[in-house]
């Protein structure tokens, strides 16, 4: 069975199926790389919630920033917020985000607790 949450016309925030949650792409506000981050991973943590789970239960990241420049800014803040001994399988790549402004995405995929 397929549950979505928060569903909207163009996606749902959360897609559980078979004890898998998958995130939609989240974006943060904040001017800087680091603001947007932070914003970004507090999302994260509401959806994960949500649906029964938690950033100890990252199956796998994907990261966009807009600039590789800042991938280091990211790094700091992202490796703060993992927990120890809980890192995800994680990509990141450079690319152009759907507004100028943005300068990261995060799609987290997890299992439920």
């Amino acid at each position: 069975m397929i549950e979505r949450m928060e569903t909207a016309t163009r996606m749902s925030k959360i897609v559980k199926h078979n004890g898998v949650v998958y995130l939609c792409g989240q974006v943060g506000s904040g001017d800087t790389v680091t603001e947007q981050t932070k914003d970004c991973l507090s999302r994260v943590d509401a959806l994960l919630g949500k649906a029964g789970s938690s950033k100890e239960n990252i199956l796998q990241a994907i990261i966009w920033v807009a600039d590789m420049d800042d991938f280091a800014e990211m790094n700091a803040v992202w490796d703060a917020w993992v927990p120890e001994g809980h890192a995800p399988a994680r990509a990141c790549g450079e690319a152009k985000l759907a507004r100028k402004e943005l300068k990261v995405e995060i799609i987290i995929t997890a299992v439920c607790s």
